[in-house]
């Protein structure tokens, strides 16, 4: 028998050690499916650039020790880029999510293909949509956002998989796409936070489990919150995002600071672009 290779993925904040990735040479918004988009639907994306950002960003990775595996980029599908929302990694292996929007459903068709043809072990969710945005991993809890992109009966299937962890499903406004645009866990007792898009008692709630640096509107919109943890207290973040990384900084990580600007353009960030495979 074939000896299939094991995605891991037990937080937010381990050591990546291999991340799924797609470049944006076919990058545009033919449809908005969020806000973002819609405020930049005339003016679009500039491939070119939205190219540089990402070969930088590549490289960034690779220079912290970060094997990078790279779909290929197919015409049809303009959102490949963002190959967190495929699935997540998880101790139980890689699980293959199911996309809402039907616009990017054929995306998972790539990534199982991908995952066979590179001798990676999956599972999958079947019923309702899941996208990996929406999931949030600390240990032995699960926090699964209520929203648009994923479904209860995704979540019961999350239930099925994870019988011994706490799953804790978080609604929020729809307007915010996914989970990870207003919420991130950086450390065991560390989290950056939008309130404004959550419910008092959500809010209160991670409040007490973590210390929270608080995100600006100005800077959630540029998706401050979606930054990507690589390990040992080393954060991937937008430049312009000046009180986010500055706060991150006094509470003892260490922020490289990454062009991304174009990309955003399009709804998703450093989290969004990469789709763990395993996360030590």
């Amino acid at each position: 028998m074939e000896n299939k290779r094991q995605g891991s993925a037990h937080t937010e904040y381990g050591e990546l050690i291999e991340v799924l990735m797609c470049v944006p040479e076919e990058m545009r918004i033919k449809k908005p499916i969020n806000e973002v988009q819609k405020s930049y639907e005339d003016e679009n994306i500039d491939q070119e650039k939205a190219m540089q950002e990402h070969r930088f960003l590549i490289e960034t990775l690779e220079n912290h020790g970060v094997t990078v595996h790279l779909l290929p980029a197919l015409s049809k599908l303009p959102e490949q880029v963002f190959t967190r929302d495929l699935g997540l990694a998880t101790e139980k292996g890689i699980i293959v999510g199911k996309m809402e929007t039907d616009i990017r459903e054929p995306e998972i068709k790539e990534f199982k293909s991908w995952l066979t043809e590179n001798h990676w072990d999956y599972m999958c969710v079947e019923e309702g949509s899941i996208e990996g945005g929406d999931v949030l991993i600390d240990q032995d809890v699960l926090y699964v956002g209520d929203s648009s992109r994923t479904s209860d009966k995704a979540v019961k299937r999350l239930e099925e998989i994870f019988p011994t962890k706490k799953i804790i499903t978080i609604p929020f406004d729809k307007k915010y796409l996914h989970l990870d645009c207003i919420f991130n866990i950086l450390s065991p007792g560390t989290a950056l936070l939008y309130p404004e898009a959550l419910s008092n008692d959500i809010v209160r709630d991670i409040c007490m489990h973590y210390r929270t640096i608080t995100v600006n509107e100005e800077e959630q919109f540029r998706l401050g919150t979606n930054v990507l943890s690589i390990g040992n207290k080393k954060v991937i973040s937008l430049p312009e995002n000046k009180i986010v990384n500055e706060n991150m900084r006094e509470m003892g990580f260490e922020v490289l600071e990454v062009p991304f600007s174009e990309i955003i353009k399009s709804g998703g960030s450093f989290r969004c672009v990469t789709m763990p495979l395993i996360k030590m």
